[in-house]
């Protein structure tokens, strides 16, 4: 392991971060780093990558695999985003943080992000560095990477095509992936963190667990789950009924209420 070049992509990833942060400033818009946060991450990949000796079939494996889901979110989020007003978790955050927030968003939005990210990533350094060829543990990996890559993907995708209907305004999406779990997206990304520890793991790294299980726990309490669902009750009504028939986070079958949930595609 070296240790060196860890905290070289800290270094460089902190870079990265202080640059979009000018640029927010400039806009008077922090949402920006919701784009740059799976970029993050191929920053990291792209810097293990190219100071090993030797990356080796599984780590050039799993640089495709950050490349591939690295520009895909950012790309959708920054399309997503585009055109639009800050959004209002950052909204709320700006206020609680004035005066001077275009300051302390370096460190409270930009800086925290990055380093959480460089946390999350330590998994790929391993995997990336040590030459080995894929075994059965990098197939189930792939697996799970899939499995989350089309939650993922396929949750956006949906959200997406319901919210560009202007007869869907106000109403909760329960069709599609979001019928069997009302995060479809969070669960993929859920899948995609454990899918590169397993990889990790079978480069000998098993240790580097505190990564995905930092991103379970970011998912599921701090700016996942439980920040989406504060306040969407009170935005949408239908969704108290949409929670009482569907699983939070995990997919699963969908359970039979008294009272049907009224909005419906």
């Amino acid at each position: 392991m070296n240790w060196q070049v860890y905290f070289l992509a800290l270094g460089a990833m902190l870079l990265l971060g202080s640059v979009a942060w000018l640029y927010s400033v400039w806009r008077s818009d922090v949402s920006i780093v919701d784009s740059l946060w799976s970029l993050f991450f191929l920053l990291a990949a792209l810097i293990f990558a190219a100071t090993a000796p030797e990356p080796g079939a599984r780590g050039l494996l799993l640089l495709v695999l950050v490349m591939l889901w690295s520009i895909r979110l950012s790309a959708y989020i920054t399309l997503r985003n585009w055109g639009h007003p800050e959004d209002y978790r950052y909204q709320a955050i700006r206020a609680n943080n004035e005066p001077r927030f275009w300051l302390k968003s370096w460190y409270i939005v930009f800086g925290l992000q990055a380093v959480l990210a460089w946390i999350i990533c330590l998994p790929l350094l391993p995997a990336i560095s040590v030459p080995a060829a894929p075994g059965w543990l990098d197939a189930v990996a792939l697996v799970l990477f899939l499995t989350g890559f089309v939650f993922e993907t396929g949750g956006d995708y949906q959200l997406a095509r319901f919210k560009a209907d202007g007869n869907n305004k106000g109403r909760v999406l329960d069709s599609g992936l979001w019928r069997y779990t009302r995060h479809p997206n969070y669960f993929g990304e859920f899948c995609i963190s454990w899918a590169f520890y397993l990889i990790a793991v079978a480069s000998g790294a098993w240790w580097s667990i505190v990564s995905p299980l930092l991103m379970t726990f970011l998912l599921l309490r701090v700016s996942g789950v439980a920040m989406l669902e504060k306040t969407i009750s009170e935005r949408r009504p239908d969704y108290v009924r949409y929670i009482a028939r569907t699983n939070a986070f995990f997919p699963g079958p969908r359970r039979a209420v008294s009272d049907p949930i009224g909005a419906k595609q």
